[in-house]
């Protein structure tokens, strides 16, 4: 999952830092995570993880570094539950 995550950070967070550098505790944005890139973050983890992040989870701390995107992840809702509730 973390390399997953590592991946995505990468390809779509425009840092000024390699992720790879970078500790799971490190601040994304002080790297140089835009909310623009943000945003183009959680929704390429919506779609590798089949997930929907909830209006109550979009917070910018919530994707303040590769752990706070495991946490956040971990609270999301599964796409096929909101299918099912459909």
């Amino acid at each position: 999952m973390i390399e997953t995550i590592r991946r995505l950070v990468q390809q779509n967070g425009k840092l000024h830092t390699p992720v790879d550098t970078l500790s799971n505790m490190d601040n994304l944005y002080e790297a140089g995570l835009t909310p623009f890139a943000a945003i183009r973050v959680m929704l390429a983890l919506e779609e590798a993880f089949d997930v929907e992040f909830p209006p109550e989870l979009l917070r910018r701390q919530n994707f303040s570094s590769i752990e706070a995107i495991v946490e956040t992840l971990s609270r999301a809702t599964p796409i096929a539950k909101l299918r099912r509730a459909a």
